[in-house]
């Protein structure tokens, strides 16, 4: 039984890693940290970006993980700790804004992603020659990115995800 829970935990953790490596693989091969370093011009802190991506990366893993450990709503509420009548409000308040901020970052991050992909394949090129676009990409890619930001609206105030879109 003891060696059944040893493989498993080097399977898991080998399996891991190489997922980890996939991932900071493509971050790497599309320039995504050194063209945040530039846009943001903090080029003399680039490792700290970086070292902030891989932080990033280890704490939503260990908490997609760990999830129990993550319950700090239920604590809160469980001890009423911003008293009886005005714990649910207030951490309410909280986790709305936490998840607004977080959903910000993590929009901007995966949009920065498929544009570094998109262009590090020269598909905007492309698309734009073989469609005959002279000018006016950017209001095509500004489209492209306000229906995703529609799309992701509905999705979410009508709670698609809870019934699939039945």
């Amino acid at each position: 039984m003891f060696l059944k829970q040893v493989l498993l935990a080097v399977i898991g953790a080998s399996g891991g890693l190489i997922v980890s490596a996939g991932v900071f693989t493509v971050l790497i091969s599309v320039g995504l940290i050194p063209r945040f370093a530039g846009k943001m011009h903090v080029a003399r802190k680039i490792f700290a970006l970086e070292e902030m991506v891989v932080f990033g990366t280890l704490a939503g893993g260990i908490a997609s993980i760990f999830s129990d450990w993550g319950m700090i709503g239920q604590y809160v509420r469980e001890r009423q700790v911003f008293g009886e009548s005005a714990t649910d409000g207030i951490w309410s308040a909280f986790a709305m804004l936490f998840m607004i901020v977080f959903g910000l970052f993590a929009g901007i991050f995966v949009g920065c992603l498929a544009l570094a992909i998109a262009e590090m394949l020269n598909t905007i090129p492309i698309f734009s020659r073989r469609i005959g676009f002279r000018h006016g990409l950017g209001v095509a890619i500004l489209a492209v990115a306000l229906g995703k930001l529609t799309g992701s609206l509905i999705y979410f105030t009508q709670q698609v995800y809870l019934y699939g879109g039945k």
